[in-house]
């Protein structure tokens, strides 16, 4: 499997420097149960290509930041089932949800935050915390890197994630403690983990005028995002019908994690303008894994 990493979140203050496509290797994870074990065959997944609705606007707190945003996703309905029928991305690890493959640091800022968060946790919070004893990060191939960072697997699955049965509860030992010290998951897990689903593309263009812009795109994470081997996956959640029962539209529920990628006053007018375009009516171009609900 072809494995990427993204770039760090964008300071709401400034966009940062255009990175290609963040690229999680793994997705927000709550903790909580497994799924069933009578769970039925899954829902057709929803093909690749299909029409879009896009939406692009000025940064209201810099007029050379464009934000792109792809409606017909972020006016889904899509929420993470992780413990809630999540069949996971290898056919006989439904359990790991997509923690199966350890979660890649995005850099040095992002492997720091994560380790502090670490040090709150015990042996009664994380499972494999006496196997962290001598670090919880290996070295391992993205692309040209061969030496880029990522966290271990142990028994086949992220040295984060506790296992059905632990004492401790099931899930992201990571965002489990976000929770129980009301905070958001971002603060304590890796970037890729909180940014998945969300797909956020950044490129400077030069327009005809002589002007220059960033061009931030905030997109659907999916099979295609984790590169070639995206297409042998066992399942993915943004193209299942299963996952797209939320109670509200994707960039209400995905707020915090909009906020860090564009800025606060971005995501202002972004919901702004999402609100007013479902006010006006259906999407022409919704998500087809929504017509199935």
């Amino acid at each position: 499997m072809t494995t990427v990493f993204p770039g760090r979140p964008v300071e709401p203050d400034r966009p940062a420097q255009p990175t290609k496509s963040p690229q999680p290797t793994r997705s927000p994870q709550p903790a909580g149960s497994p799924r069933p074990a009578d769970q039925a065959p899954p829902a057709p997944e929803a093909g690749l290509d299909f029409p879009r609705e896009w939406l692009e606007f000025v940064d209201p707190a810099d007029a050379e930041h464009v934000i792109r945003a792809d409606l017909t996703w972020l006016c889904s309905r899509w929420a993470c089932i992780f413990g809630r029928g999540c069949r996971g991305i290898l056919s006989d690890r439904a359990d790991d949800g997509c923690c199966s493959h350890g979660a890649f640091f995005s850099d040095t800022a992002d492997e720091k935050r994560v380790a502090k968060a670490a040090h709150e946790l015990d042996e009664s919070t994380w499972q494999y915390a006496k196997r962290a004893k001598r670090g919880f990060t290996v070295r391992d191939s993205v692309g040209a890197d061969d030496r880029r960072k990522r966290t271990k697997t142990v028994d086949g699955a992220c040295i984060f994630l506790n296992r059905p049965g632990f004492s401790g509860g099931a899930g992201c030992a990571l965002h489990a403690l976000a929770l129980r010290t009301e905070r958001h998951p971002l603060q304590t897990k890796p970037d890729v983990c909180w940014q998945l689903p969300i797909r956020r593309e950044q490129e400077w263009v030069d327009r005809t005028d002589g002007t220059r812009v960033l061009v931030s795109s905030i997109t659907e994470f999916d099979r295609r995002s984790w590169g070639e081997g995206g297409h042998d996956l066992h399942w993915w959640c943004t193209s299942s019908p299963e996952a797209h029962t939320g109670g509200e539209p994707l960039y209400r529920s995905y707020q915090p994690e909009l906020v860090a990628l564009i800025g606060q006053p971005a995501y202002d007018e972004l919901a702004r303008l999402c609100t007013a375009r479902l006010a006006a009516g259906p999407l022409v171009a919704p998500h087809p894994a929504e017509a199935v609900r």
